[in-house]
């Protein structure tokens, strides 16, 4: 395997930090990652080794206000002033057409997206499906409809008295102060992404991890994610792309289940014809950094083999 490192300039300006792994042999299909809130694609290594091992090049930017693409401290949490949801997936976009370029046009395309990168990757799937022979979404969820519409709205009056790059503590205890409830007693506040104690502890350790968001981050967030499930917007999807969900029995962001089973309802109902669920007994959110996760890793080899 051989990792490094580029930057792309979007179509905006912004420079867009990206992650590579390549394969030792022939390289046979392409994953592109879509990481999640506070966290970065640097943290998918040992996934990525995993793949580059089974002959995938893997590709995984920091979003905007993520990882090495934010830059600073002080831009971390923060997508954009403004259009900060579809500018962050018209980047991916971008790095797809950038890995085209790279690689032969016969090489299959799978992009993987993991919580908040999971309703990116949805949000681009119903823009440029037609582009991917596969869709893997990892700890994934459904809106919350009237709690989104309460978290919004306190978004935006933030945004108007306080500025939009204030850090919001209030959308932040209401989006994930619940979310370690199940676990109690709990031995950190991010007890909920992993039983694995060692990978929650680095979590905690990494400086690019775990920031609160400003208002317009969230602002941008929920409005994305209430869109997302719209049936005019579901039908966009491709009837034939191949969608794999795979969560923690016990993610809170997937409602322990209920939510993974409501996102792959509402993707049949638009009319997708193939859509797998798997579900890993007491696990939590972060299913690639799981005790169990060499059986994760193998569950998304497997389907990536079937669909090649």
């Amino acid at each position: 395997m051989r990792a490094d490192s580029f930057i792309f300039t979007a179509s905006d300006g912004e420079e867009i930090f990206v992650y590579r792994w390549s394969p030792a042999g022939t390289c046979r299909g392409i994953v592109q990652i879509a990481h999640g809130m506070a966290e970065h694609a640097g943290r998918y290594d040992d996934f990525a080794k995993a793949l580059t091992d089974a002959g995938y090049r893997v590709y995984a930017n920091d979003h905007r206000g993520h990882g090495r693409t934010a830059g600073t401290q002080e831009r971390l949490g923060h997508f954009a002033d403004r259009s900060g949801w579809d500018r962050t997936m018209e980047d991916m976009h971008e790095l797809t057409v950038r890995i085209r370029q790279e690689n032969t046009s016969q090489q299959t395309l799978f992009l993987l997206g993991h919580s908040m990168g999971s309703f990116l990757a949805r949000y681009y799937a119903q823009s440029y499906g037609d582009e991917l022979a596969g869709l893997i979404l990892s700890g994934t969820g459904i809106s919350k409809g009237p709690v989104s519409s309460v978290g919004l709205s306190i978004a935006k009056l933030q945004g108007w008295v306080r500025g939009k790059k204030t850090r919001s503590k209030l959308l932040d205890r209401l989006s994930f102060g619940k979310f370690n409830h199940s676990f109690m007693p709990i031995r950190t506040s991010f007890d909920w992404l992993s039983r694995d104690e060692e990978e929650v502890d680095k979590y905690i350790r990494d400086p690019l991890c775990g920031q609160i968001a400003t208002s317009q981050f969230f602002r941008d967030l929920i409005t994305g994610v209430k869109v997302l499930d719209r049936p005019q917007h579901l039908q966009r999807i491709p009837s034939t792309l191949p969608i794999y969900l795979f969560s923690g029995a016990k993610d809170p962001v997937g409602e322990e289940g209920k939510g993974v089973h409501k996102v792959a309802k509402l993707l049949k109902d638009a009319g997708v014809k193939e859509v797998e669920i798997r579900l890993y007994e007491d696990g939590r959110h972060e299913m690639l950094n799981e005790l169990n996760k060499e059986e994760v890793y193998h569950d998304v080899l497997t389907w990536l083999e079937r669909h090649q």
